[in-house]
């Protein structure tokens, strides 16, 4: 009788593919889009043809994009106020505009990150194994 182990596959290099998923690109092959739409995932890869259909970024890109948003505009806007004395609805109105044009920026990057992400873990069915 022989004894057969079946190691789990190796993650895939998570640096290259997280960049390809910030470019908003394949993360198997760089090369074509991730994205048909502003945050519609395609099916599959236009250019090599990887599955992309598993992805299960859910609400995880909005979390994060929260979070940077707020980190960074939320000292901005205190220094802001105490060093140039703004009228309230002026500073609140620059904040505004600059908070929805940062998180439209970088919602579909951190989107395509997350997706790279599961690529690069053979998370969710992007094993050979099915859903993992």
């Amino acid at each position: 009788m022989t004894d057969v182990t079946i190691e789990p596959e190796d993650d895939r290099p998570m640096k290259p593919a997280l960049l390809r998923g910030w470019r908003r690109r394949c993360p198997s092959c760089g090369e074509g889009a991730l994205l048909k739409g502003y945050l519609k995932v395609r099916d599959a890869c236009p250019a090599c043809g990887e599955a992309l259909h598993h992805q299960r970024a859910d609400d995880g890109p909005a979390y994060v994009t929260i979070l940077i948003v707020g980190h960074l505009m939320a000292p901005l806007i205190g220094w802001a106020f105490v060093e140039f004395r703004p009228d309230p609805l002026v500073l609140s109105g620059i904040f505004a505009t600059g908070c929805v044009a940062l998180s439209l920026y970088l919602l579909p990057r951190i989107k395509g990150m997350f997706v790279a992400l599961q690529w690069a873990k053979r998370m969710h069915g992007f094993g050979t194994g099915g859903d993992v």
